[in-house]
Formats: structure tokens, C-alpha cells, sequence
């Protein structure tokens, strides 16, 4: 087995889509997973590559934000839309890291990732409301590569 398998059980799997449903249930923003072993390139070069592939930059608003994993490199990236970067605070991404990065070094990869998605939740919710014509734009599984 991988280290990208070993990373998550099934059942933490089931518990972050369970979150990335929570944190978009009252918003039109999007939230996406993306775990991969390694980056041959820049992390952030790579997840904006994942962003693209993930076609994250097509919704309507431009509200998604990715949370990517390189497991093997222990990297982690999280990239938002133009539309919520526009409005977050400045340090809002390093802050949000930072609580997964916490999370990570006590060996809580699931409760990293679940804090992480539900802190961006709160901000797609304050900025993005949930309107009666939003429709889920992208898939809340998480992406493997």
C-alpha cells in the first residue's frame, strides 16, 4: 500500500465528505480534497495545476478552495478561487494551514482535514450565502492522483 492509502481509512474518508457536505450545505462556494504521493514540481505550481484539472475555476461565483496533500513530500496547499480570495482575510489560508498543519503533527490527519473544510465552510458561508437556485457544481469526493 501507498502512503496516499494508508493516509485515510475508509471511514475518515466517509467522515470528510460527510464535512465538505456540512461546509457547503449553506453556501454556493465549493470545497474539494485532492491527496497525491508526491509533486514533482512547486506545490503550489502542482495544486494549481489540480485546481485547473478539477475544473475548480468554473464555478459560478469562483468560490472553490482546494485543500491539496502531497503525502510523501508532507505538503499541503490550499488554493482559493479568485472570488473568496477577494474577500477573506489575508491570512485566512495560513491560519486554516496552519489549525490542519496542527492537527497533522499529533498523527489526526482526518480532524486536520475536517477542521480545515469547515473553517473555509464558515467563510464561503458568510461571503457566498446559500441562494434556493445553487446547485452542488462540482463532486465532494475526494480526488486521488
Amino acid at each position: 500500500m501507498s502512503k496516499v492509502e494508508d493516509f485515510l481509512s475508509a471511514e475518515a474518508e466517509g467522515d470528510i465528505i460527510e464535512a465538505i457536505r456540512t461546509a457547503e450545505k449553506n453556501t454556493s462556494g465549493e470545497v474539494r480534497i485532492h491527496l497525491e504521493a508526491h509533486s514533482e514540481i512547486d506545490p503550489f505550481e502542482r495544486a494549481a495545476e489540480v485546481f485547473d484539472m478539477l475544473h475548480m475555476n468554473n464555478t459560478k461565483q469562483s468560490n472553490g478552495v482546494l485543500i491539496y496533500v502531497a503525502v510523501e513530500d508532507r505538503t499541503l496547499v490550499i488554493l482559493g478561487d479568485s472570488g473568496i480570495n477577494d474577500v477573506v482575510a489575508p491570512d485566512f489560508w495560513e491560519s486554516t494551514k496552519d489549525t490542519i498543519i496542527s492537527q497533522f503533527k499529533e498523527g489526526n490527519m482526518e480532524q486536520g482535514l475536517i477542521d480545515g473544510i469547515l473553517m473555509a465552510g464558515e467563510q464561503l458561508k458568510k461571503h457566498f450565502p446559500y441562494q434556493k437556485d445553487d446547485k452542488n457544481e462540482l463532486p465532494d469526493d475526494i480526488s486521488v492522483g
